[in-house]
């Protein structure tokens, strides 16, 4: 059975400056954040009143429990990934952030997410078309300038999922299987966002963290993992499951010290490094995520490679399709 959709009055939304994604010149970032104007869509299976968990496999809860549990995750979501895109925010109090976030809607579906058999998955996976079909899609890409979906839904072993998924011009560039099929292909590109209501804001945060990594890589792998990221050993400002100092996969809390120059970053590594371990960021994740962002050359990173200035590695989550019809690199 379908039931719904629900619209909900929406906590999030405010009014920001900044582009939205109409035509125009690339905004000067520090101060014109990118908007990014964003779709809430939640898929709440319900049996009376309760989050169904022989459709959810590990939720059990109150609807209106999860329902406050989206809302204030997905609040701290904003929250970490604007202050997450302020560079050097940590230490410079003038910085601002080069992204804005603005909930345009929220989509409540109280019913199983729609899902299929895909070729090599072990689970049904979630059918991504069927969503964005139904939401109508089109509509909120292409006339309201969604840029981003961020879906809360379930996994819990039951149905599978992509933490990140792309569809536009310039194709799926996403922490995914890259799909070219599993998203409506439009005149614009958006990004759809999987987040699990069994999880938090860490989680939610992570999987956009891997989309600007997805990112970054396509657009200059050299620059981006070679020089920013590091290698096994001898890494510099590392990854989301590698900060500089760790030894293996999700090594968040490792106390072993490093010297590093993930403050003072520049691509030929004359920065300053200091010592530090996971007293940095408080053997915490999302807190690992944010300072891991916050070191991205951002708005007016001053720097240069080769003679070259960087440009603001932030443009190409802010409008991407601009940035992709442009040319622009990250280098100028």
């Amino acid at each position: 059975m379908k039931i719904g959709p629900f619209r909900i009055k929406c906590p999030w939304s405010k009014d920001r400056e900044g582009s939205t994604g109409r035509p125009g010149v690339l905004p000067p970032s520090l101060h014109r954040p990118y908007t990014i104007p964003t779709l809430v869509v939640r898929y709440f299976p319900v049996r009376e009143g309760r989050i169904d968990v022989r459709v959810t496999g590990d939720v059990d809860a109150p609807l209106e429990a999860v329902r406050r549990h989206t809302v204030q995750t997905t609040e701290r979501v904003i929250q970490a990934l604007e202050k997450g895109s302020t560079y050097h925010g940590y230490k410079d109090s003038a910085a601002r952030p080069s992204l804005r976030y603005e909930v345009l809607d929220v989509v409540d579906f109280l019913e199983p997410l729609p899902a299929y058999r895909k070729f090599g998955h072990q689970s049904p996976m979630t059918d991504y078309n069927a969503i964005m079909d139904r939401v109508g899609i089109r509509h909120w890409v292409e006339e309201r300038g969604v840029k981003e979906v961020w879906l809360w839904g379930y996994h819990g072993g039951v149905i599978d999922l992509w933490e990140s998924n792309m569809a536009g011009p310039y194709g799926d560039i996403s922490n995914s299987d890259r799909d070219p099929a599993d998203l409506p292909v439009l005149s614009r590109t958006y990004t759809v966002y999987h987040y699990n209501y069994q999880r938090g804001a860490s989680e939610a945060v992570e999987d956009h963290v891997h989309q600007i990594e997805a990112l970054l890589r396509h657009v200059d792998p050299h620059l981006f993992w070679e020089k920013f990221v590091g290698r096994p050993g001898a890494w510099r400002c590392g990854w989301a499951h590698y900060p500089p100092n760790a030894e293996r996969d999700y090594d968040w809390a490792n106390p072993r010290y490093v010297w590093t120059d993930i403050e003072d970053w520049t691509p030929e590594g004359s920065g300053e490094k200091k010592r530090i371990n996971c007293a940095r960021w408080n053997s915490d994740s999302l807190t690992w995520f944010v300072y891991w962002m916050q070191n991205l050359p951002g708005a007016d990173n001053g720097l240069a490679y080769r003679g070259r200035p960087l440009t603001n590695w932030w443009t190409f989550i802010g409008d991407f399709d601009r940035a992709m019809a442009a040319g622009l690199g990250l280098v100028a």
